[in-house]
């Protein structure tokens, strides 16, 4: 499980160093291979370990491609797929066109999401925690998040 918020820095060449404990799991789950992809949700990537990934894969080249929303969606998804290993020194680099997509430039925050990690501009990501804490009220909460027992 992938977990906790980390700022990082991306190098002049688009390298990132992956957090040494970021870097364990991914080393014991897939040797350091991982897949980046775009979140279609918001400006940012997802990175994965490559055997969570290809069950993502399998699961979304399973839905209905005659279906024109599923086809947008598996062409940004499994398009912009990017297969990625950790270099010697425990970093990974970020496609241009994956930096681009998430406005990627020198200062970045990587967030634990369970079987994935975010990775965000710093930009954005202090405005996405804006937005969230934002809400006004408990009322505004979906339904299943009230049923949560923190």
């Amino acid at each position: 499980m992938f977990r906790g918020v980390q700022h990082i820095n991306l190098d002049a060449k688009g390298r990132m160093a992956v957090p040494s404990r970021q870097r364990e799991l991914l080393s014991v789950i897939s040797e350091g291979h991982m897949v980046l992809t775009v979140d279609t949700q918001a400006s940012c990537l997802a990175l994965y370990a490559l055997p969570e990934w290809e069950r993502i894969e399998a699961d979304v080249q399973a839905l209905p491609a005659l279906d024109p929303a599923v086809k947008r969606f598996q062409r940004l998804v499994l398009g912009y797929a990017s297969d990625l290993q950790l270099d010697g020194s425990g970093r990974i680099l970020i496609p241009p066109a994956l930096r681009d997509y998430a406005k990627l430039e020198k200062r970045a925050v990587l967030v634990g999401q369970g079987n994935k990690l975010e990775l965000w501009s710093e930009d954005l990501w202090q405005q996405e925690c804006a937005a969230a804490l934002a809400v006004d009220s408990v009322e505004a909460l979906p339904t299943e998040l009230m049923r949560l027992k923190l």
